[in-house]
Order: C-alpha cells, then structure tokens, then sequence
C-alpha cells in the first residue's frame, strides 16, 4: 500500500482545490456530517486518507478505516 499511499499524498500535496483528487481509482468524495467538511480518497480496501481543505491547503490529513 505504501506506493498507492505516496501517489494520494503527492497528489494531495500539489492540488489547489479538493476536487481535483477526483482522479480514476481515488474514489474521491465527500464524508458526510463533518464540520468542518471533510474528504475521502480510497487507498485498499477499507483504508483511506481523509482531509480537510482550507485556502488551497490539505489540513489535517489522516489515514484511516473511517467505515
């Protein structure tokens, strides 16, 4: 996983806004009754990273099973 992990972070690290991690195979969305809004992306089976996005920065990245 640790591949699929760096690709997500270095995409994560170069976007300006969070829609542009809606890439093929990112599963990109938004998680529901977060506020301050948070997003998703899929990395394998059940782990994601998930973040915040403020001012065109990635905040409070994290990788998780948030199911």
């Amino acid at each position: 996983m640790h591949k699929r992990i760096l690709v997500r972070l270095d995409r994560l690290n170069v976007v300006g806004a969070p829609e542009q991690m809606n890439l093929p195979g990112f599963d990109f969305h938004v998680l529901k009754g977060f506020v301050p809004v948070r997003y998703t992306v899929h990395v394998n089976g059940p782990w994601c990273i998930t973040f915040e996005f403020d001012a065109g920065d990635a905040l409070r990245v994290d990788y998780e099973q948030y199911h």
